[in-house]
């Protein structure tokens, strides 16, 4: 039986007049791996933050292996490995060294330490380049190495903040090759962050957040299936959006220049727009739903629309929380 291993009640963390994270609630059961899906600034790597006690909440209520964030931290860090969006290795030292580091901060047993570097190393396949310089890694195998670090003190839970970002999608999908062994070998809960549509698919639970707030929580399947049809994608003259409203009865959206909406077999349905829209239609696509889709649906805009403002919004949040 599957037990929470992660449960969050009415989480608020407020910055000044900014609310990062507004009232969430979710529950992550062991060995889940669970996704946090939004575009930065969403308040996803606030939450993070919270539940490996690196920040106190506002308001609310978070319990990590059954210990109280805010009661408990030390319990609570103890319970778990972090990787953060940085790079937080020390490059003047090898991997191994890395490791032991580690090892010593987590006040590890010296008898375990040959063990334990040996295993973790073999299982993000950087036991050949265990004697390497830091300094030496592609991006990659930085954070192979640094998920083998988080790993070191066998943790129930593993947070992996954005660990895929700014990497090529060959080396995302051996990181996810990685992270999936971690599940099936060792048990590990997995909470993530990402705003890479294709890489919550791996995800048991997908929590889609924007501005603080969780709009949905389910698994990729049961949110794509909430579509209710296939995508239909459209460009045309100015007034076509609200034409196609009001002739098919359908909720639109207006993503940049393209019109999308939901219907049935649209492959079927595409002739019968063109019949209906001759010469006002300048291109169609139709597609099954997908998580890019769901996101839109759920908050009125693509997580693309948001990236524009993202460094805008990280700015002011930094000032804010320097303040603090």
């Amino acid at each position: 039986m599957l037990t929470d291993v992660i449960h969050v009640e009415n989480l608020v963390k407020k910055f000044g007049n900014i609310t990062a994270v507004d009232g969430i609630q979710l529950d992550v059961q062991s060995g889940q791996i669970f996704g946090f899906l939004g575009p930065n600034g969403a308040g996803k790597s606030t939450t993070i933050k919270i539940l490996a006690t690196l920040v106190k909440p506002t308001s609310g209520r978070a319990a990590v292996a059954g210990f109280d964030v805010v009661a408990k931290p030390n319990e609570v860090r103890q319970s778990i490995g972090l990787v953060f969006q940085d790079q937080s290795l020390d490059d003047r030292l090898t991997a191994q060294e890395n490791l032991w580091f580690h090892a010593m901060l987590y006040d590890l047993p010296s008898t375990l330490f040959a063990e334990r570097i040996e295993n973790v190393l073999r299982l993000v396949d950087l036991i050949d380049r265990r004697h390497s310089l830091v300094r030496t890694f592609s991006g990659g195998m930085k954070r192979r190495l640094e998920i083998a670090r988080g790993l070191l003190h066998h943790p129930k839970v593993l947070f992996l903040d954005e660990p895929t970002l700014g990497l090529d999608p060959q080396t995302r999908n051996a990181i996810w090759k990685h992270v999936k062994a971690l599940r099936e070998e060792k048990g590990t809960t997995v909470f993530m962050t990402t705003h890479y549509m294709e890489e919550a698919e791996h995800c048991d639970k997908i929590a889609v957040i924007d501005h603080g707030k969780i709009q949905a929580i389910d698994s990729p399947a049961m949110l794509k299936r909430m579509i209710g049809g296939d995508t239909i994608i459209v460009s045309g003259d100015d007034g076509l959006a609200e034409s196609l409203k009001r002739a098919y009865n359908v909720e639109v959206q207006k993503v940049g220049s393209e019109i999308h909406f939901q219907m049935a077999s649209g492959a079927e349905f595409v002739p019968k727009l063109i019949a209906g829209f001759a010469g006002r239609v300048k291109s169609i696509q139709v597609k099954q739903p997908s998580l890019e889709d769901v996101f839109l649906k759920l908050t009125g805009h693509s997580i693309r629309a948001q990236e524009g403002t993202s460094q805008d919004q990280m700015r002011q949040m930094a000032q804010l929380w320097r303040r603090r």
